[in-house]
């Protein structure tokens, strides 16, 4: 498995407001907007396929085999992925075959774009070896994506910047 080679420093983390500041008081598990994500992609094969969707993939015997994964979790998670509407199944038909269908992003799941190239870009300091593999780039330039984290307003935002709390309470 790689590995990080520069973890010793410590960074900042978002900062706690409100109700979150006592670390004691509250949990989010079963309603943070983070766990829902895990639950619909947090697999590695679900993110596997996603990949392989995002890179063009369609047809079903195309994505397990570029997946590398078995037929039946590669069903599995396909099935999953549709019924949460990451993907939709739509129909083709070769001449002289039965009705079959290919998988497709929907709305919701072109939105995942920026965390695939946020798991890109982190997915190269993995590497020791960074003359190889894919890279995302700007077809109108050819420059290197890089995702960012922008507030709605449009300031960046670095980590140590952002601050979680329950939604409405900055309002009040």
């Amino acid at each position: 498995m790689a590995t990080l080679s520069d973890n010793s420093d410590s960074v900042a983390v978002i900062e706690r407001q409100g109700a979150f500041i006592d670390r004691d008081a509250w949990t989010a598990a079963g309603w943070c907007r983070l766990e829902t994500a895990f639950e619909v992609i947090g697999t590695r094969s679900a993110l596997v396929l996603l990949r392989e969707v995002f890179y063009g993939g369609t047809r079903f015997d195309e994505l397990v085999r570029r997946a590398g994964l078995s037929e039946a979790v590669a069903a599995g998670r396909l099935k999953d992925l549709v019924a949460c509407g990451v993907l939709t199944q739509r129909p083709y038909q070769d001449p002289g075959t039965r009705t079959r269908y290919e998988y497709v992003l929907t709305k919701a799941g072109a939105q995942l774009y920026p965390i695939v190239v946020a798991l890109t870009q982190w997915g190269e300091l993995l590497r020791e070896d960074h003359e190889t593999g894919v890279e995302l780039v700007h077809e109108g330039c050819g420059a290197h994506l890089h995702a960012e984290v922008r507030c709605a307003q449009g300031h960046r935002v670095p980590l140590g910047s952002a601050v979680v709390r329950l939604k409405n309470e900055g309002n009040r």
